[in-house]
């Protein structure tokens, strides 16, 4: 028989099972954060129809698209969770509550050319909110406050929510005659991050047909320094010249003042007038995140307003609002970087359980005893010597291990062992539950993330 070499497909991520351990913990708290704020979990198929995904038209997203025939059927993988979370809506409307709050947290699939750090096969984590013709400003500024949550829970502190109106820019190309070429500009401008001023007043010239005065002006527009109040003067002297301009203000004002009473701390946050977002459906609100020591990453959470959810699926209007966190890239770059802190939890069981006579009765009745407390417990039946067994604790980071010999049976007792000090102690089975579930409990305090 010829054997076949085993491989991993390249843009595919497979992790060995601590590093999987910490992606689950990293997921457990995106789901308990989401969950707080009011949004249920949802799940979309990964196959759709290929006319559902590409209702919008074909396009980057038709080239990088999984497509393929299964008899008379033309099926695709889904290359993002918000175009399923239109259709889910437009199907489902008559049974939803308006506003719907969801949230998704699922692999997705692009055929783009594998790069460091950029994968074919990905996980993101979505939150969005979705009214019913209309969708309050409130919940734009509520965005911010979940960022926050979300990135202090999972252990950073020093990364900064940028936020921007695309009724400013839009209102200020306007302003400068700039109105059918606005998608063109913000696309433009949306790179400023990775291609520097230069390189972006290059293409406003060259590619956006803008002339050098107006290249100019719209440079000096979205890189006016100081405090989010600072910007938010600056825009006031432009009030008063169009209506969409004042009316992207007001909004961004409302979303600014909200954001201390949603106990975002002014350090976390600021106005960025070069925040665009290059996708053409936003039209209010957008948001980047970006880890304050690590600019060279770029947006670890990006979304924004949109008024229109699912046109290509009914006549409704369903303004919405969502944010999008690309988890395995964002896993990839704190692995990268050494940030994914090593004192987690990631043994397959908190407690390992040791028969050391061929009476496993009573290692059985104690095992079932913790599992019923809540803790993770493996009961170990090889045949094998003690150093054997040891070891196999060890290389799994599995922090107690617990020793069954005739003297603890006959005593009606167990001994525990913590294997990173070394300290045995011999207690009932009482004892050991109560120290156990208290010592599990202080080691899964810490964050997923350390910060160096």
């Amino acid at each position: 028989m010829e054997r076949v070499k085993p491989r991993t497909l390249s843009g595919f991520m497979e992790l060995l099972p601590p590093k999987q351990a910490q992606m689950e913990k990293l997921l457990s708290v995106l789901r308990e954060t989401y969950a707080r704020y009011g949004f249920t979990p949802l799940d979309t198929p990964a196959i759709e129809a290929s006319e559902v995904l590409l209702a919008k038209g074909g396009g980057e997203t038709e080239k990088q698209i999984y497509r393929f025939n299964k008899g008379d059927h033309d099926l695709a993988l889904r290359f993002d969770l918000t175009v399923p979370l239109a259709k889910y809506v437009a199907l489902n409307y008559g049974q939803l509550t308006f506003p719907f709050r969801r949230y998704q947290i699922g692999k997705v699939w692009r055929g783009e050319r594998a790069q460091r750090g950029r994968f074919r096969e990905f996980y993101q984590a979505d939150i969005d909110v979705i009214g019913d013709g209309a969708l309050d400003i409130l919940n734009e500024a509520e965005i911010p406050a979940i960022i926050y949550q979300t990135f202090t829970r999972l252990g950073l502190k020093r990364f900064r929510i940028r936020v921007n109106n695309r009724k400013v820019l839009n209102g200020f190309f306007a302003l400068l005659g700039l109105t059918e070429r606005a998608q063109d500009v913000m696309r433009t401008i949306d790179k400023l991050d990775k291609i520097g001023p230069d390189k972006v007043r290059e293409l406003l010239l060259s590619e956006c047909g803008v002339d050098e005065t107006a290249a100019d002006e719209i440079l000096r527009f979205i890189t006016v320094a100081g405090t989010s109040a600072e910007k938010l003067q600056f825009l006031e002297g432009w009030r008063g010249r169009n209506e969409v301009f004042d009316l992207g203000l007001d909004e961004l004002r409302t979303v600014a003042a909200y954001l201390p009473e949603f106990g975002v701390p002014e350090e976390n946050f600021e106005i960025d007038l070069t925040i665009a977002r290059g996708l053409d459906y936003y039209t209010g609100t957008v948001y980047e995140t970006v880890m304050t020591d690590h600019p060279e990453i770029g947006s670890v959470c990006s979304g924004g307003r949109y008024d229109n959810l699912a046109e290509y699926y009914t006549n409704k209007a369903l303004p919405g609002v969502g944010i999008s966190i690309g988890l395995t890239r964002l896993f990839y770059v704190l692995q990268e970087q050494g940030m994914l802190s090593e004192d987690v939890l990631t043994a397959p069981a908190d407690v390992l359980i040791l028969p050391m006579t061929d009476e496993l009765s009573g290692a059985i009745a104690l095992a079932t005893k913790l599992r019923s407390a809540g803790l993770r417990v493996q009961l170990y039946g090889e045949k094998k010597k003690f150093k054997a067994k040891i070891a196999y604790a060890d290389k799994l980071a599995i922090p107690f291990v617990i020793f069954l010999g005739e003297d603890e049976l006959r005593e009606g007792k167990c001994s525990v062992k913590d294997m990173a000090t070394g300290e045995q102690q011999t207690l009932t089975a009482d004892e050991a539950e109560a120290m156990l579930t208290a010592a599990i409990a202080e080691k899964n305090a810490g964050a997923v993330i350390r910060e160096n």
